[in-house]
């Protein structure tokens, strides 16, 4: 009786911290999406409303993905730090970015520094046919200077934000081992979007989408502005001027490529995993010490 009993609160306690972690998680999210409404001074009541319901939406759609036992479309959610990591970059950047464009209406010391910092880092990035001066040359012809300069110190912080993302995390990946560091490793779970039945070897279908990934996070940030530029004669192009607008559309233009690069050493670290306990395994059988 005992042992049921212990068993019984063990496994509410278990379900207890489970959801917990997900409202956590969803809250934390809610308010990556009504950030930028809180922080700005000046927004419309129709824009605080679209946010808000984005927030709801977001913190719902994670909290169900997190309070089920098994993941439906989060990939790498038992392989921490990996969407840890992805979470802080776009949150950092979406803080960032806010507070700038804070600087225009309410401004104070950190407004300015952030600005000063973007202001400096965008300049430094923006040399030919670099994704920032690409950025900057998307805009209309009619476009005032204080916009291209706010475009561009956006950019140039998001874009900086995202390299350091890529730089940790290649630093978990490279020096500290992720994610064999965290344990067990189970590719089932960490990638539901992964179906292994698809055909033929698992091995070679991770090296190839792990590589597409990369190839297409790095190709993105060049490639997003120089389609936007072609489509605004068809269609009406996007208007940068306004605030929420520029934050939005920075940040998943940095944070997007940055994703998929990370998903892609993610998904060649597994490939790797796989091709080193298949040549143990095979060692092994033979009754060879692997080197």
């Amino acid at each position: 009786m005992t042992i049921n009993r212990g068993i019984q609160f063990e496994g509410k306690r278990a379900v207890f911290s489970r959801i917990i972690s997900a409202m956590t998680r969803a809250l934390l999210v809610a308010l990556l999406f009504a950030l930028p409404a809180i922080l700005m001074p000046t927004v419309s009541a129709d824009a605080i409303h679209i946010m808000l319901l984005f927030a709801l939406f977001a913190g719902l759609l994670v909290f169900i993905e997190y309070l089920s036992a098994y993941p439906s479309i989060l990939e790498f959610r038992y392989a921490a730090p990996f969407n840890r990591l992805r979470f802080l970059a776009v949150f950092l950047t979406v803080f960032t970015l806010a507070v700038i464009a804070r600087g225009e209406a309410a401004p104070n010391a950190f407004t300015a520094f952030l600005h000063t910092l973007g202001y400096i880092v965008g300049d430094a990035i923006d040399f030919p046919y670099s994704p920032v001066r690409l950025m900057v040359i998307m805009l209309p012809s009619n476009a005032s200077p204080e916009l291209m300069l706010a475009v561009r110190t956006a950019s140039g912080m998001a874009y900086l934000i995202s390299l350091a993302a890529l730089a940790v995390f290649y630093f978990y990946v490279r020096i500290l081992g992720w994610p064999a560091r965290n344990g067990a490793f189970n590719v089932w779970v960490n990638l539901p979007l992964f179906d292994p039945t698809a055909g033929g070897d698992v091995l070679p279908r991770l090296q190839r989408d792990g590589r597409l990934n990369i190839a297409l996070g790095f190709l993105m940030p060049f490639l997003i502005p120089a389609v936007v530029q072609m489509m605004s004669d068809l269609i009406d192009p996007i208007h940068l001027d306004d605030p929420l607008t520029l934050i939005w559309t920075i940040t998943a233009w940095a944070f997007i490529p940055a994703s998929m690069i990370m998903r892609g050493m993610a998904m060649v670290r597994v490939a790797t995993m796989i091709s080193e306990n298949r040549r143990r395994a095979y060692a092994a059988a033979r009754g060879v010490q692997p080197a």
